[in-house]
């Protein structure tokens, strides 16, 4: 190549350059680039009562990982049955459940009282905490999650709730790692979930 080619290739690419950094730095300076880069951040701070009158806190997530499902007690199939499968993965992991953390978060405090909780629960694994407050207690931690629940009327004049029905899974130091699939054997899932004990 010749010095006449060489030199508007230098100027297209050192424009091209310029052009990017310039771009990078707008978005910087407008949020934009954070935005895009950092992931959505899932849990926070939030205070709760368990089934047994206890305080949970997001500390309590600290030191061991946490599987966290949001439902109610008086939910039909989606909530049964997933807190079915959870027992059975926490019955098929032995001892090694215990360095496990296991929440049923209501998304209808109005209904669903530590002593509601409590009743519910006896028909699951006894691993499982069952987390309720006041209306603006579980609000808080149903946003910090991102869940979405809507109490929805019926016919008769009671009311069903519609949430969403993700299992969390969050490490020891009660970070979101990712969804946790209870769609498979009880030994599958146990072996998965083992691997962040």
């Amino acid at each position: 190549m010749t010095d006449r080619t060489i030199r508007p290739l230098i100027i297209i690419a050192a424009f091209g350059a310029a052009l990017a950094i310039g771009l990078l730095a707008m978005l910087w300076a407008f949020d934009g680039l954070k935005n895009v880069a950092a992931p959505a951040s899932i849990g926070g701070p939030f205070q709760l009562t368990d089934q047994n009158g206890q305080t949970v806190t997001e500390k309590n997530l600290q030191g061991k990982p946490s599987l966290v499902f949001f439902g109610f007690t008086h939910c039909p199939d989606i909530c049964p049955t997933a807190l079915f499968e959870m027992s059975e993965v926490l019955k098929a992991m032995g001892k090694d459940a215990d360095k496990l953390n296991a929440y049923f978060v209501s998304v209808d405090p109005e209904r669903d009282t530590p002593e509601a909780m409590k009743a519910y629960l006896g028909s699951f694994d006894p691993r499982l905490k069952g987390l309720t407050g006041d209306v603006a207690a579980v609000a808080k931690m149903t946003s910090s999650y991102r869940v979405y629940s809507k109490k929805v009327p019926m016919k008769d004049g009671d009311y069903t709730m519609d949430h969403t029905a993700l299992i969390y899974l969050m490490d020891r130091n009660g970070k979101f790692i990712a969804p946790f699939n209870l769609k498979r054997t009880p030994d599958e899932a146990a072996a998965d979930l083992k691997r962040f004990l």
